[in-house]
């Protein structure tokens, strides 16, 4: 998959589908960390848009760097680790922010890091065997049936 072939709209697409399986791990994590379900559900539900943005500008500059290069399992996973690192440092900011305690924050991230490099590299994959266009596709038989 090259940048030319990639569309923002994609790109925008994968973003949410990524987003919603991280947050549901943020949460449980933040859950089974702190105990309180209604910080868990804080720190998930704004990674919603701190990571939104920061996940479409991460993709956005590896289809830079990549110039249309195939996206091999190993590039795949060099970019799972890269997200991983500011996924990472975005959560556990979040979870000193609603705590108030930098350690709670620290625990969470540390946590997370393992659990989510996994579920991004599945996602990742995931994304590599919907062909280009086929997105598009789905949201205009929702357009036509309206």
């Amino acid at each position: 998959m090259s940048s030319k072939t990639e569309s923002h709209f994609r790109s925008v697409i994968k973003g949410i589908s990524w987003r919603v399986v991280g947050t549901l791990d943020t949460i449980l994590l933040s859950f089974l960390i702190t105990g309180h379900a209604k910080m868990a559900l804080k720190i998930g539900f704004t990674e919603v848009i701190t990571k939104v943005f920061l996940y479409y500008l991460h993709e956005r500059v590896w289809l830079y760097f990549l110039k249309g290069a195939e996206q091999s399992n190993k590039v795949s996973f060099i970019k799972a680790v890269t997200w991983r690192i500011v996924g990472t440092i975005d959560t556990m900011l979040l979870g000193w922010f609603y705590s108030g305690n930098p350690l709670t924050g620290l625990k969470i991230g540390v946590t997370e890091v393992l659990t989510k490099i996994i579920l991004y590299y599945l996602h990742e994959r995931a994304w590599r065997s919907i062909p280009i266009g086929t997105v598009r596709k789905w949201f205009n038989v929702f357009k036509k049936a309206d």
